[in-house]
Protein backbone atom coordinates (compact mmCIF):
# COMPACT_ATOMS: atom_id res chain seq x y z
CA UNK A 1 0.00 0.00 0.00
CA UNK A 2 1.43 3.53 -1.15
CA UNK A 3 1.91 6.34 1.16
CA UNK A 4 -0.90 8.63 1.82
CA UNK A 5 -0.60 11.84 -0.07
CA UNK A 6 -0.97 14.99 2.00
CA UNK A 7 -4.00 16.83 1.40
CA UNK A 8 -2.32 19.56 -0.65
CA UNK A 9 -0.92 17.61 -2.75
CA UNK A 10 -3.88 14.99 -3.70
CA UNK A 11 -4.56 16.94 -7.23
CA UNK A 12 -1.01 17.21 -8.63
CA UNK A 13 0.50 15.46 -10.91
CA UNK A 14 4.26 15.52 -10.64
CA UNK A 15 4.65 12.72 -8.11
CA UNK A 16 6.98 15.52 -5.77
CA UNK A 17 6.72 14.79 -2.15
CA UNK A 18 5.55 17.23 0.65
CA UNK A 19 9.50 18.32 1.49
CA UNK A 20 9.88 18.96 -2.30
CA UNK A 21 6.52 21.42 -2.33
CA UNK A 22 7.56 23.23 0.20
CA UNK A 23 11.36 23.89 -0.73
CA UNK A 24 9.08 24.83 -4.33
CA UNK A 25 7.08 26.70 -2.58
CA UNK A 26 10.04 28.53 -0.44
CA UNK A 27 11.92 29.13 -3.78
CA UNK A 28 8.84 30.42 -5.69
CA UNK A 29 8.44 33.09 -2.96
CA UNK A 30 12.09 33.86 -2.84
CA UNK A 31 12.27 34.53 -6.54
CA UNK A 32 9.10 36.87 -6.24
CA UNK A 33 9.84 38.26 -2.98
CA UNK A 34 13.46 38.20 -2.25
CA UNK A 35 14.33 36.58 1.22
CA UNK A 36 14.93 39.62 3.56
CA UNK A 37 11.00 39.43 4.75
CA UNK A 38 10.83 35.15 4.36
CA UNK A 39 9.40 33.67 6.91
CA UNK A 40 8.26 30.24 8.24
CA UNK A 41 4.66 30.80 8.65
CA UNK A 42 4.56 33.23 4.84
CA UNK A 43 6.22 29.42 3.28
CA UNK A 44 3.05 27.64 5.22
CA UNK A 45 0.38 30.14 4.33
CA UNK A 46 1.69 30.02 0.34
CA UNK A 47 2.37 26.36 0.59
CA UNK A 48 -1.41 25.35 2.32
CA UNK A 49 -0.08 23.82 5.55
CA UNK A 50 -0.18 24.77 8.99
CA UNK A 51 3.27 26.04 10.56
CA UNK A 52 4.39 23.13 12.01
CA UNK A 53 3.72 20.93 8.98
CA UNK A 54 7.12 22.22 8.27
CA UNK A 55 8.74 20.91 10.94
CA UNK A 56 8.07 17.65 10.36
CA UNK A 57 10.00 17.38 6.84
CA UNK A 58 13.35 19.95 8.01
CA UNK A 59 15.41 19.97 11.26
CA UNK A 60 15.04 23.86 11.20
CA UNK A 61 13.91 26.96 9.38
CA UNK A 62 17.72 26.96 8.88
CA UNK A 63 17.57 24.17 6.39
CA UNK A 64 14.89 24.82 4.98
CA UNK A 65 15.55 28.40 3.55
CA UNK A 66 19.26 26.71 2.54
CA UNK A 67 17.40 24.09 0.29
CA UNK A 68 14.86 26.98 -0.98
CA UNK A 69 18.20 29.27 -1.70
CA UNK A 70 19.70 26.36 -3.49
CA UNK A 71 16.53 26.06 -5.78
CA UNK A 72 16.59 29.14 -6.31
CA UNK A 73 19.62 29.22 -8.21
CA UNK A 74 19.22 26.03 -9.67
CA UNK A 75 15.70 27.83 -11.10
CA UNK A 76 17.85 30.49 -12.39
CA UNK A 77 21.04 28.67 -14.10
CA UNK A 78 17.90 26.67 -16.22
CA UNK A 79 17.08 29.82 -17.83
CA UNK A 80 20.00 31.50 -18.55
CA UNK A 81 20.79 28.73 -20.83
CA UNK A 82 24.19 26.61 -21.73
CA UNK A 83 27.70 27.47 -21.19
CA UNK A 84 30.52 27.20 -24.36
CA UNK A 85 32.23 24.42 -24.74
CA UNK A 86 36.22 23.92 -24.49
CA UNK A 87 37.54 23.77 -27.87
CA UNK A 88 34.52 25.33 -29.62
CA UNK A 89 33.94 28.90 -31.25
CA UNK A 90 37.01 31.37 -29.88
CA UNK A 91 37.91 32.15 -26.29
CA UNK A 92 37.13 35.46 -26.88
CA UNK A 93 33.61 34.91 -27.87
CA UNK A 94 33.18 32.31 -25.49
CA UNK A 95 34.36 34.94 -22.57
CA UNK A 96 31.93 37.19 -22.77
CA UNK A 97 29.04 34.41 -23.37
CA UNK A 98 30.65 33.24 -19.86
CA UNK A 99 30.14 37.23 -18.45
CA UNK A 100 27.20 37.61 -19.67
CA UNK A 101 25.55 34.48 -18.20
CA UNK A 102 27.59 35.74 -15.19
CA UNK A 103 26.16 39.21 -14.55
CA UNK A 104 22.37 37.81 -15.73
CA UNK A 105 23.21 34.83 -12.94
CA UNK A 106 24.18 37.48 -9.90
CA UNK A 107 21.75 40.10 -10.88
CA UNK A 108 18.97 37.31 -9.97
CA UNK A 109 20.61 35.64 -7.12
CA UNK A 110 22.57 38.04 -4.97
CA UNK A 111 19.59 39.98 -3.73
CA UNK A 112 18.72 36.66 -2.16
CA UNK A 113 21.86 36.23 -0.71
CA UNK A 114 22.26 39.86 0.44
CA UNK A 115 18.98 38.92 2.21
CA UNK A 116 20.00 36.63 4.52
CA UNK A 117 23.40 38.41 5.99
CA UNK A 118 21.82 39.10 8.88
CA UNK A 119 20.97 34.53 9.01
CA UNK A 120 24.38 33.39 8.58
CA UNK A 121 23.08 30.19 9.25
CA UNK A 122 21.10 29.70 6.25
CA UNK A 123 24.16 30.85 3.88
CA UNK A 124 26.06 28.46 6.26
CA UNK A 125 23.95 25.76 5.32
CA UNK A 126 23.48 26.63 1.75
CA UNK A 127 27.40 26.04 1.68
CA UNK A 128 26.79 23.27 3.06
CA UNK A 129 24.59 21.52 0.07
CA UNK A 130 26.47 22.75 -2.77
CA UNK A 131 28.84 20.08 -4.51
CA UNK A 132 32.47 20.73 -6.04
CA UNK A 133 31.52 21.58 -9.50
CA UNK A 134 27.82 23.08 -9.38
CA UNK A 135 28.77 26.54 -9.28
CA UNK A 136 29.12 28.91 -12.23
CA UNK A 137 32.21 29.98 -10.54
CA UNK A 138 33.84 26.25 -10.63
CA UNK A 139 32.52 25.19 -14.31
CA UNK A 140 34.08 28.62 -15.40
CA UNK A 141 37.48 27.47 -13.82
CA UNK A 142 37.00 24.34 -15.49
CA UNK A 143 36.33 25.71 -18.73
CA UNK A 144 39.17 27.84 -18.72
CA UNK A 145 41.61 25.27 -17.45
CA UNK A 146 40.09 22.86 -20.44
CA UNK A 147 40.85 25.58 -22.36
CA UNK A 148 44.51 26.10 -20.81
CA UNK A 149 45.12 22.33 -21.71
CA UNK A 150 43.82 22.85 -25.41
CA UNK A 151 46.69 24.93 -25.68
CA UNK A 152 44.17 28.16 -26.00
CA UNK A 153 44.98 29.70 -23.08
CA UNK A 154 48.07 30.38 -21.35
CA UNK A 155 48.74 31.84 -17.96
CA UNK A 156 46.85 31.98 -14.47
CA UNK A 157 43.39 30.87 -14.97
CA UNK A 158 42.59 31.20 -11.53
CA UNK A 159 43.29 34.86 -11.50
CA UNK A 160 41.32 35.17 -14.91
CA UNK A 161 38.65 33.56 -13.03
CA UNK A 162 38.58 35.79 -9.63
CA UNK A 163 38.58 39.02 -12.05
CA UNK A 164 35.51 37.60 -14.13
CA UNK A 165 33.33 36.91 -10.77
CA UNK A 166 34.67 40.00 -9.39
CA UNK A 167 33.22 41.90 -12.31
CA UNK A 168 30.14 40.12 -11.41
CA UNK A 169 29.91 40.81 -7.70
CA UNK A 170 31.03 44.41 -7.98
CA UNK A 171 28.83 45.71 -10.40
CA UNK A 172 25.57 43.76 -9.24
CA UNK A 173 26.59 44.59 -5.38
CA UNK A 174 27.10 48.22 -6.16
CA UNK A 175 23.53 48.04 -7.10
CA UNK A 176 22.55 46.71 -3.80
CA UNK A 177 23.90 48.53 -1.71
CA UNK A 178 23.49 52.42 -2.99
CA UNK A 179 25.56 54.15 -0.18
CA UNK A 180 28.65 52.21 -1.50
CA UNK A 181 31.27 52.62 -4.06
CA UNK A 182 29.41 53.18 -7.44
CA UNK A 183 30.60 51.43 -10.08
CA UNK A 184 29.05 50.83 -14.05
CA UNK A 185 26.06 48.99 -13.81
CA UNK A 186 26.41 47.70 -17.27
CA UNK A 187 30.34 47.18 -17.86
CA UNK A 188 31.98 47.33 -21.47
CA UNK A 189 32.11 43.65 -21.64
CA UNK A 190 34.25 43.83 -24.59
CA UNK A 191 36.83 45.85 -22.75
CA UNK A 192 36.88 43.80 -19.73
CA UNK A 193 37.21 40.48 -22.19
CA UNK A 194 40.28 42.25 -23.68
CA UNK A 195 42.07 43.35 -20.04
CA UNK A 196 41.91 39.66 -18.83
CA UNK A 197 43.01 38.39 -22.46
CA UNK A 198 46.04 40.92 -21.71
CA UNK A 199 47.19 38.47 -18.91
CA UNK A 200 46.21 35.15 -20.32
CA UNK A 201 46.98 34.78 -24.17
CA UNK A 202 44.35 33.71 -26.16
CA UNK A 203 43.71 32.15 -29.63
Amino acid sequence: MSPRKAAVLRHTEDGRSLREHLIATAANLISANGTAELTVRAIAREAGVADGVLYNHFADKEELLANALAAHVRGVEDQLGELPVPGSGTVRDNLLTQLAYGLALHKEILPAFAGLLARPAVLARFGELAEDGETWRDRLAGYLRAERDLGRLSGDVEAATAMLVGVCHETVLSGLFPHGPKVVTSPDADAVVTALLEGIAAR
